[in-house]
């Protein structure tokens, strides 16, 4: 069953967000959908995508109106993504797309397929179809600012910009550069959007048609709309994939109980939201873990992260303060990149340690109990967070910690934002 988040007037533009392997999902059939063993597989894919992005540059670290969609959890590109419904062309056709705040490029599949199109739930989107459709020319300016947003340098095909992007999961999308009516809803439309119109498309997107590119690089969602929103948007993930939870644009609808850490820019790595962690509590203790230790290589708050990764030491110190406080228990097997579960299949209730983090600005966010533990079963219910290789890998805050958060990203004004309770 679906339980939609309700939906209260919303004065920002508001799309629903859901889990893309659950019940709210009509991508594909849950019979399709990866095991919890698989999805970790991924996320381990994608970060070790993101720490080799990151690798060379990461000594040097430096501080530096809305519209409401629902959203819908997914899986890998990365694989926990979520997915969230936007119209695209004139005639609008709908199309599901992954929204990532760690990617800046917006694209979908289109036909003509020139060389492979995977599976996806809405008919392909033809720009031959659409009258408000137009090529960018490899001549353009802007074709060349492909390369700050995929990493790739732009091709041209008979004069017509190519763009080709890959993930650390080997999924990619290869095609036309264009622009393109995109409706958010009936009075949030934007006329020569740029996007990728991919012809040759491979992956593990789970049925969704596209990405849409949340990051900070100038052909993001977020820069591309900035004279509406003044690049604020916020969301918030469901609890669990039978529920939904929003992304919205604007700061109308952001909750007076925001607390806002100030965003940092990782050298080499300017399309994340860094954020500056500064410590852990367990059970309303602060663990001994020196402030140097999340310094020394940053954090990124990331939306296509399943799974939270820490320093080294600073996990260290949370398994240990978290199993002291769970030794009622009996341990469970391990799951892949998780290792410390618990068997709590005889026990009809159990309690947990509350787990908050602490940002710079004295911000203290204590993190929900679907951000807790990850269930692969009763006998296997996992602590949700995961350590770094060692301590000079970027940290990364994972979407399972954010979970029923209100999470605030204001470019404009250099902060990310939290407020608890803001679904459900």
């Amino acid at each position: 069953m679906c339980l939609k988040e309700n939906a209260v007037d919303k004065k920002s533009p508001s799309l629903t967000v859901i889990h893309k392997h659950g019940p709210c999902s009509q991508l594909r059939p849950n019979s399709d959908a990866p095991t919890h063993a698989e999805i970790l597989l991924h996320d381990q894919a994608r970060v070790n995508s993101i720490h080799s992005r990151l690798a060379r540059t990461l000594n040097n670290v430096k501080e530096t109106a809305a519209t409401r969609i629902p959203a819908k959890d997914g899986s890998v590109v990365g694989s926990g993504n979520y997915i969230v419904t936007v119209g695209l062309g004139t005639p609008k056709k709908d199309l599901s797309l992954i929204f990532d705040t760690g990617s800046d490029l917006t694209w979908t599949q289109c036909q003509p397929c020139a060389r492979y199109c995977y599976r996806q739930k809405e008919p392909i989107f033809n720009p031959s179809q659409s009258k408000s459709y137009l090529n960018i020319s490899c001549s353009s300016s802007i074709c060349g600012s492909l390369s700050s947003a995929t990493g790739n340098p732009p091709g041209c095909s008979s004069s017509t910009c190519v763009y080709a992007i890959q993930y650390g999961d080997s999924s990619f999308s290869v095609g036309l550069f264009g622009k393109e009516r995109l409706t958010l809803t009936s009075t949030d439309i934007f006329d020569n959007f740029l996007f990728g119109c991919g012809e040759n498309n491979q992956g593990l997107f789970g049925g969704a048609a596209g990405l849409l590119g949340l990051g900070r690089n100038k052909l993001s969602f977020p820069s591309q709309t900035a004279q509406k929103y003044n690049k604020v948007f916020s969301y918030c993930l469901p609890s669990s994939a039978s529920s939904t939870g929003y992304l919205s644009f604007g700061n109308s609808d952001i909750s007076n109980s925001v607390k806002f850490t100030p965003l940092v820019t990782l050298s080499g790595g300017a399309s994340f939201y860094g954020v500056g962690i500064t410590g852990i509590s367990v059970g309303g203790k602060r663990l001994p873990i020196s402030s140097s230790v999340f310094a020394t290589a940053g954090t990124i708050i990331d939306s296509g992260t399943v799974i939270t990764r820490l320093p080294t030491t600073a996990y260290s110190a949370l398994k240990t303060a978290f199993r002291q406080g769970m030794s009622k228990y009996p341990m469970g097997k391990a799951l892949s990149i998780l290792d410390t579960c618990y068997d709590l299949s005889s026990y009809n209730s159990f309690s947990i340690p509350k787990i908050s983090i602490s940002f710079s600005g004295g911000v203290e966010v204590e993190i929900a109990l679907a951000g807790i533990l990850y269930v692969n079963s009763p006998s296997q219910v996992c602590l949700a967070f995961a350590g770094n290789n060692d301590d000079s890998n970027v940290g990364i805050l994972g979407n399972v910690q954010q979970k029923t958060l209100q999470v605030v990203y204001d470019g404009a004004n250099g902060r990310v934002g939290f407020a608890t309770g803001g679904c459900s």
